[in-house]
C-alpha cells in the first residue's frame, strides 16, 4: 500500500498591487485584511512558493519533500524527468485581476535555462472564472507587427497598439505557450495551470508607479528576446468533448501540449480518476466533490484544489452536478 492519499495543501497567497479580494468574495477563500490578495498558489513546488500539506498523516510536509521521498508514488511515470528538474512539474493557481496586469513574456525552456539561477519556461493555459462588464485580456502580437514595430510602439509609449486584445466570456480558455506577449485585464479572476516557473519578463507596466512610489523595473531586452514575433493573436480555445471510460462524466479537452493536458470536467454521478500511472490537479469550478480517501472527509467546493497522487486510484462524488477542472501531465 502506498502511503500517499488526495492530497489538499495550504494556499500560498501572494500580494501584488493590482491584486483584490475576489479570491474571497468570487470563490470564498479565507484571506486576511488587506486589499491586494492577487494570487493564491494552490499547488506548487518552486522557491517563490511550497504548498504544504493540510490534513492526513503527511500534514506538514511540503510537496518538494514529496518529490523527493515520494517521486514514483505520487507522479508514477513521470517521477524520473521531476527528479532530473528538481520539483513537481506543473504550479496551478488562482488570480484576482483587480486592475490590469503588466504587458509580460516568459521565456522558453532553452532561454530559462540560461538565466541564473536557471529555471524552467512558463507555458501556461488560463480558465475564466469571472469577468467584470468590458473586461479584457490581452494575448498575442497583431498581425504586422514585427520586432521593430514594437519596439518602436514602446519607445513611444503605445505598445497596446501592438496587442490583440479581446473581452473573454467565462468559461474561456486561453492557452498561452512560452514566447507569447500577455496581460490581464482589470475584473477578471481566473485559474492558471503553467510549468513550476516564475520567471516572468516585464515588457510594459502601463507608466504606473510601485508601493514605493517608483517605477517598477522593466525588462526590454530581455522580453524583446524571448517573444515568439511568429505566434500571432491568442483566441479562445475549442474544446474537444470525450465521454468519461464509464459514462459519469462529460469531459471538455481545452489544451492538449507537451506540457500539461487540461480538461473540464462535469461530473454528474460517482465517477473514477487516475489509475494510469498519472498524478491529477483538481479544483472545483461549480458544485462540491466528496474525493474517495480524503483524509479532511469534507467535500471539495468552490475554488478548492486537490492532488492525486499516481497511487491513489480515487472516485468522485458529486453532490448533484459538479464541474471540476482537471490537470495532468501528458501521457
Amino acid at each position: 500500500m502506498s502511503s500517499l492519499y488526495p492530497l489538499r495543501f495550504e494556499p500560498v497567497l501572494k500580494r501584488y498591487l493590482w491584486g483584490g479580494r475576489r479570491l474571497n468574495t468570487v470563490l470564498g477563500k479565507p484571506l486576511p485584511p488587506g486589499e491586494d490578495y492577487a494570487e493564491s498558489w494552490e499547488i506548487a513546488d518552486h522557491p517563490a512558493g511550497q504548498s504544504v500539506v493540510s490534513a492526513g498523516s503527511l500534514k506538514g510536509a511540503t510537496l518538494g519533500e514529496l518529490v523527493a521521498n515520494h517521486a514514483e508514488a505520487l507522479l508514477g511515470k513521470h517521477a524520473p524527468a521531476a527528479l532530473a528538474q528538481g520539483r513537481f512539474p506543473l504550479l496551478f493557481k488562482l488570480l484576482d485581476a483587480q486592475k490590469v496586469l503588466s504587458v509580460q513574456v516568459h521565456p522558453t525552456d532553452a532561454g530559462a535555462a540560461k538565466l541564473t539561477p536557471p529555471d524552467l519556461g512558463k507555458t501556461e493555459a488560463w480558465v475564466v472564472l469571472h469577468a467584470e462588464p468590458g473586461s479584457v485580456v490581452y494575448a498575442g502580437i497583431k498581425r504586422g507587427f514585427d520586432r521593430a514595430a514594437v519596439e518602436r510602439e514602446l519607445l513611444s509609449g503605445t505598445v497596446e497598439l501592438c496587442l490583440h486584445k479581446f473581452e473573454p466570456q467565462v468559461g474561456d480558455c486561453l492557452f498561452i505557450p512560452a514566447g507569447v506577449v500577455h496581460a490581464l485585464g482589470a475584473g477578471l479572476v481566473i485559474a492558471e495551470i503553467q510549468q513550476a516557473s516564475d520567471t516572468t519578463f516585464r515588457l510594459y507596466d502601463w507608466k504606473r508607479l510601485g508601493p514605493d512610489g517608483q517605477p517598477r523595473p522593466l525588462h526590454i531586452q530581455q522580453s524583446l528576446a524571448a517573444i515568439d514575433f511568429d505566434h500571432g493573436p491568442v483566441y479562445p480555445q475549442q474544446p474537444t468533448s470525450v465521454p468519461h471510460s464509464d459514462g459519469t462524466a462529460q469531459i471538455e479537452v481545452l489544451v492538449n501540449c507537451e506540457k500539461f493536458v487540461l480538461e473540464r470536467w462535469q461530473i454528474h454521478a460517482p465517477s473514477k480518476i487516475g489509475g494510469d500511472d498519472r498524478c491529477y490537479l483538481l479544483c472545483v469550478l461549480e458544485g462540491e466533490v466528496s474525493i474517495s480517501h480524503d483524509p479532511c472527509q469534507k467535500p471539495l467546493t468552490r475554488g478548492q484544489s486537490s492532488l492525486i497522487p499516481a497511487s491513489s486510484p480515487t472516485l468522485l462524488t458529486p453532490q448533484s452536478t459538479a464541474v471540476v477542472l482537471v490537470a495532468a501531465l501528458p501521457e
